[in-house]
């Protein structure tokens, strides 16, 4: 093991890997690949107070789109939603096309359109575990620069620690 590696094992933060490509955050603040789907919480157009929770199945590809407080979205009429085709282009801005289509396990040619190979169908997933992530995601854009551990995050064991 080279010492760079060690010394940032040893660090209380982690390094950020910096988005493929700029992304504005105010129609998409938060994407993820989690939990076996891309997911994330888009801004309503219409209400400056409601968010929705969109989600692609990796695999399935079954769509899922609903408000915070789990009401369906309106628009998700057997195929994607512009909630979800909001998120989905985000996410490659992100990740970049190849690692979000090999999570998702899908062929997009060269060139291609995630979008247009995804397949899925409707199917509903609570929007709350995904929604409590993006909360807590703001509590952390909040919390000073620091090198020091957060007192929450204290408990992970340290690498090679003795059980």
């Amino acid at each position: 093991m080279d010492a760079d590696r060690a010394a940032w094992e040893r660090r209380s933060v982690v390094r950020v890997v910096p988005p493929v490509q700029p992304r504005k955050l105010a129609k998409v603040p938060f994407v993820e690949l989690a939990d076996g789907r891309l997911q994330g919480v888009v801004s309503s157009g219409s209400d400056i107070e409601r968010v929705y929770v969109s989600s692609i199945a990796a695999g399935t590809h079954a769509v899922s789109c609903s408000t915070n407080n789990n009401r369906p979205c309106g628009g998700l009429y057997g195929n994607a939603c512009k909630h979800i085709h909001a998120m989905a282009g985000e996410a490659v801005l992100q990740y970049g096309i190849d690692r979000v289509a090999r999570y998702l396990r899908v062929e997009v040619p060269e060139g291609g359109d995630l979008m247009g190979c995804l397949h899925g169908s409707p199917e509903r997933t609570p929007a709350a575990v995904v929604f409590s992530r993006f909360l807590r995601h703001l509590a952390y854009l909040e919390v000073p620069d620091s090198t020091e551990p957060l007192a929450e995050l204290h408990w992970f064991p340290a690498t090679g620690a003795v059980r």
